[in-house]
């Protein structure tokens, strides 16, 4: 078994192996994996956060010892705090890194990857936030543009909003809503759920495919153009803008 972690900003994650093919999610600096299946040019990977499995391009990440992949795995994670900032190398070269990125063996201001130290001076993330903190962070989200298979603040889907929230919390989800349905407790009605549960919707075929972020007073916060607030009531998500309902309810879960 071969091991990777990105050594880069924000790389794409693809069905195929392939630049045309459609990305599934995205991996972000200091994010391990193990790779299932070594190509010429691309490699499938499964991410230790969320088990995601996809395509990533070789040129844009770097293998890891078995060891130093089991000790990411069972150290806590540091992650960026800020919405944008950057990394130093010890030659002065900077890099970019999105709130939520990884940094590994993060001490005394300092990350490193292989042979390679990295100096990060912005605020950090490592403990495990209240529930109350869910819709506060939510928040640093809003006007984010909908982007595919996106979890950062330049771009951004239904489900990576929801994962990375929760994980600026510190609490775990799955990569997709329909994986993320399966988590958590359910909830009969609206009226049993507190700010920062989740609502889930699906499609006419009944395949869960939206995710949002219940608020009080049965308002949503979720990504859908761009990451907005709208009404939510027992048939689905109300469009404050379009006055209509975009979105049919599906379950709600109370994850923590």
């Amino acid at each position: 078994m071969l091991y990777g972690i990105c050594n880069l900003s924000i790389v794409p994650l693809r069905t195929e192996a392939s630049d045309d093919s459609e990305m599934v999610s995205q991996v972000l600096f200091g994010e391990h994996f193990k790779v299932l299946e070594r190509r010429k040019t691309w490699s499938k990977i499964r991410i230790h956060f969320d088990s995601c499995e996809g395509f990533i391009d070789n040129k844009q990440f770097e293998e890891i010892t078995e060891e130093t992949y089991l000790d990411l795995s069972n150290s806590k994670a540091t992650l960026s705090g800020e919405l944008i900032d950057f990394l130093t190398e010890e030659n002065g070269s900077l890099s970019t890194i999105p709130i939520g990125a990884t940094l590994p063996f993060f001490s005394n201001k300092k990350a490193y990857i292989g042979t390679k130290t990295y100096s990060y001076e912005g605020s950090i993330i490592n403990k495990k936030l209240d529930k109350a903190y869910l819709i506060k962070t939510a928040f640093l989200f809003l006007n984010t543009p909908h982007f595919w298979g996106g979890k950062t603040p330049f771009g951004i889907d239904s489900s990576g909003f929801t994962q990375l929230v929760y994980k600026l919390c510190g609490h775990q989800l799955f990569r997709q809503a329909k994986e993320q349905a399966t988590q958590g407790e359910v909830l009969s009605f609206i009226e049993e759920s507190e700010p920062g549960d989740l609502a889930f919707f699906d499609d006419n075929e009944g395949i869960i495919t939206h995710v949002g972020i219940i608020m009080k007073d049965n308002y949503i916060i979720h990504a859908f153009g761009k990451v907005r607030i709208d009404r939510l009531d027992h048939s689905g998500i109300y469009n404050v803008d379009s006055k209509r309902h975009t979105h049919k309810l599906r379950v709600i879960k109370k994850i923590i």
